[in-house]
């Protein structure tokens, strides 16, 4: 006849179970970015054209200082190489972080250097360029060339990996779709170039932001070319815009041209990880607004 334990019996054995393991708080990492395409090197339009180092150093800090979401991350667009250490420099005695900035410069179709137009003062300023700084003590950085028209400028998207956050950010600026550059019809280098950032942008083992001046309109924006806005919307489908508007797609506008308004500028991050997005007001010191993403994974 079998005994049943007794009351004592199984407190004992309860003791002598293992505890529960105690549980682990959930690690999030927030990061904010920001993109702008800052008209500095060839356009004279724009309030910064043939902007000194120092004055384009001091602007870029301003907005990535003074605006209601702070980067961690900025993307730059048709910056000059030569203003590349003022920046440095001036992000680090604003904001009392270390930062690191690294361009890549932009080549003629003969691979001669895509040269800014030398400063006010007549001093040059290297190279028309995209740029991307990290306020990280360590990262590191890669460049991807892109497909893009062989008679014109070449393309590419640079990316930055932050280890300390598993972060992987990457910006760009695609060809811009006029007779010039990707003249074709169904926009065939701006498709190919927004499948290639896509995949570059995506790194096992990290969290994923990326954009720039994509130079297309917005899936349902009904701007822009119809074959810009399909280039654009296999992204829309995997990730989350950062000013994409409920369901709809449209966002604000980015970019002005006389009276055409459009929306070119773009941050995409992982659904479900986008906090906020803010888009600066106009400014006469560049064709973009600039804009900001704040995200946590």
């Amino acid at each position: 006849m079998k005994r049943r334990p007794t009351w004592a019996a199984i407190a004992a054995l309860a003791m002598m179970a293992p505890a529960p393991a105690p549980a682990v708080a959930e690690t999030r990492t927030e990061l904010a970015v920001m993109t702008w395409n800052v008209c500095t090197a060839t356009n004279s339009a724009c309030g910064l054209y043939r902007a000194d180092a120092a004055r384009l150093a001091r602007t870029v800090g301003e907005y990535a200082t003074s605006r209601p979401i702070r980067p961690d991350v900025l993307f730059l667009q048709e910056f000059c190489t030569g203003a590349d250490q003022a920046l440095e420099a001036g992000l680090r005695q604003r904001t009392g972080r270390t930062w690191l900035v690294r361009s890549w410069s932009l080549t003629s179709a003969s691979g001669a250097p895509y040269t800014c137009h030398p400063d006010w003062q007549g001093r040059p300023r290297g190279v028309q360029s995209i740029a991307i700084a990290v306020a990280a003590d360590t990262a590191t950085f890669q460049a991807h060339p892109l497909p893009a028209p062989p008679w014109y400028v070449r393309r590419a998207v640079l990316c930055a990996t932050i280890a300390a956050k598993r972060v992987h950010a990457c910006g760009t600026h695609l060809s811009v779709g006029t007779a010039y550059d990707d003249r074709e019809p169904g926009a065939p280098y701006r498709t190919r170039q927004i499948r290639r950032l896509m995949a570059h942008a995506a790194k096992p083992g990290h969290h994923s932001v990326f954009g720039g001046d994509l130079n297309v309109a917005p899936p349902d924006s009904g701007t822009g070319s119809a074959a810009g806005r399909r280039a654009v919307a296999p992204v829309y489908r995997a990730y989350r815009e950062c000013d994409q508007r409920g369901t709809g797609r449209t966002g604000r506008w980015t970019h002005s041209a006389g009276d055409r308004r459009k929306k070119l500028d773009y941050l995409f991050a992982p659904r479900g990880s986008v906090l906020r997005c803010h888009v600066a007001a106009a400014t006469p010191l560049s064709d973009h607004r600039p804009v900001y993403v704040a995200v946590t994974f």
